[in-house]
């Protein structure tokens, strides 16, 4: 016979707090929630903002670089910039030591975003913050890059 206790504290479905993957996609649905009714008007995704933010941190970086920072693959990358450069907030240029390779800048318009973009994104960074103490917030971070494995300071 089967020790109902034993069933139940073993059982995945009834230890939600043990399926840490399922915890990080409702946390990024959050996040994503309110980056969106941050951002709405913006009409920018967090992925293009993450690589406008690159590129007026990084002039004249590439997609190849974009890529290997996002660990995104070519396709996805190219999709990005060609929606960022469509809407005239990047611009490509052409490398002067590689003819092979396509440099990336912030065009005036995207420059002009800059200021208005960095504001909210703090906005949504002081929204996650507030759900931490300092040290908690701290090591979130430092937990997350352990998992991700990059090192976006380093780009």
């Amino acid at each position: 016979m089967s020790d109902p206790t034993r069933q139940a504290s073993t059982n995945p479905a009834r230890m939600p707090d043990t399926v840490l993957d399922l915890h990080l996609r409702l946390a990024q649905s959050a996040t994503q929630r309110q980056f969106s009714e941050v951002f709405g008007d913006l009409g920018i995704t967090q992925t293009q903002l993450t690589t406008l933010l690159l590129i007026a941190d990084n002039p004249g970086t590439s997609q190849a670089d974009i890529g290997r920072a996002l660990q995104m693959d070519r396709a996805t990358v190219m999709g990005i910039i060609n929606r960022l450069e469509g809407r005239s907030l990047i611009e490509r240029g052409q490398s002067s030591e590689d003819r092979r390779r396509q440099t990336l800048y912030m065009t005036p318009a995207g420059t002009a975003m800059l200021p208005v973009a960095r504001d909210r994104s703090a906005q949504v960074g002081q929204w996650l913050r507030e759900r931490f103490s300092d040290a908690e917030f701290l090591m979130l971070g430092a937990l997350l890059k352990r998992i991700h494995g990059v090192d976006i300071g380093g780009f």
